[in-house]
């Protein structure tokens, strides 16, 4: 269960996005919760138009003003600053989170490129390297006053039993959050497969066609399973097979569902290349509005 959540923030409107979230899993999971901040070695004194904290005593001012306004009396908020200059904020960031050993690190993405993308960016690939700790990516909207909630889970789901740990995750949430649940299996079109797949199905229409077809009963059943194993469960569940390109699909249904969470298995790949490239997460996360909750595959 998600009772340790930490939220990174570096003094920007942006990463304060990430608070609404924090507030109302920390109340609803009666979880704790650790703001923390980095001093960077030769930080710049602004970073997209903001100033950015580079005093210890100033980000301690600063986490201390956030707790008395974001959290009510009566939550259990601690704030950290590691006063120690470093030059890899996200791999300390991620250091961190053996330190602490937070159940949940929550992070705000904005999608726009450019610097800070590039370290929130690297902050989830580096956490989800350790295998251990899942991380909450929030996208701002225009009102980042606005409060989060979560009435509607989405887990996509592709066969393997290696990575449902997103649907442990997705059942955890949905139980202490009193919201649904709808599982989703992408079962690709021929015009929709890619690499060695592509080339097979120009050589082999026929076959293809035919392996795509099983593919989709296959899915089916495996859906109707996970839906058994859950049905004793007091959750309202619902689940569906859907054929096109797997991250284009996942965003549609969100839309369609009207999710508020999507959670996702994902491996931990070394480097923040690999990590986000050729995989569903990075796509959804830079195109989808909804809050990604990213799993690390941890067989």
């Amino acid at each position: 269960m998600f009772k340790h959540l930490l939220v990174p923030l570096d003094g920007s409107h942006l990463a304060e996005a990430a608070l609404p979230a924090a507030k109302f899993l920390a109340q609803k999971l009666l979880a704790s919760v650790t703001l923390i901040h980095v001093i960077e070695r030769n930080a710049p004194k602004e970073i997209h138009s903001e100033r950015h904290l580079t005093d210890s005593d100033e980000a301690r001012q600063y986490l201390g003003k956030i707790v008395e306004e974001t959290f009510p009396k009566g939550f259990e908020v601690k704030t950290h600053v590691h006063t120690a200059e470093v030059s890899d904020v996200a791999r300390s960031i991620a250091d961190h989170t053996e330190e602490f050993t937070p159940d949940l690190v929550i992070l705000c993405t904005h999608g726009r490129g450019g610097m800070r993308d590039l370290l929130f960016g690297s902050i989830a690939q580096q956490v989800i390297a350790f295998k251990k700790t899942p991380v909450l990516l929030i996208r701002p909207t225009e009102d980042q006053s606005k409060a989060f909630t979560c009435e509607k889970i989405l887990v996509p789901l592709d066969g393997n039993s290696e990575h449902e740990q997103s649907l442990t995750a997705g059942v955890e949430f949905a139980q202490a959050l009193k919201a649904s649940l709808h599982l989703v299996m992408v079962v690709p079109t021929v015009g929709t497969l890619t690499g060695e797949q592509a080339a097979t199905a120009r050589l082999m229409p026929g076959a293809t066609h035919v392996m795509l077809e099983a593919a989709e009963l296959g899915a089916e059943d495996y859906l109707r399973q996970r839906l058994d194993g859950l049905k004793d469960l007091p959750l309202h569940l619902s689940a569906e097979v859907v054929r096109g390109d797997p991250a284009e699909i996942i965003i549609e249904t969100a839309d369609q569902v009207k999710a508020d969470l999507i959670v996702l298995s994902t491996h931990g790949k070394a480097g923040t290349e690999a990590f986000w490239s050729g995989s569903v997460a990075p796509k959804i996360a830079m195109r989808s509005q909804v809050p990604l909750l990213l799993v690390p595959v941890t067989a």
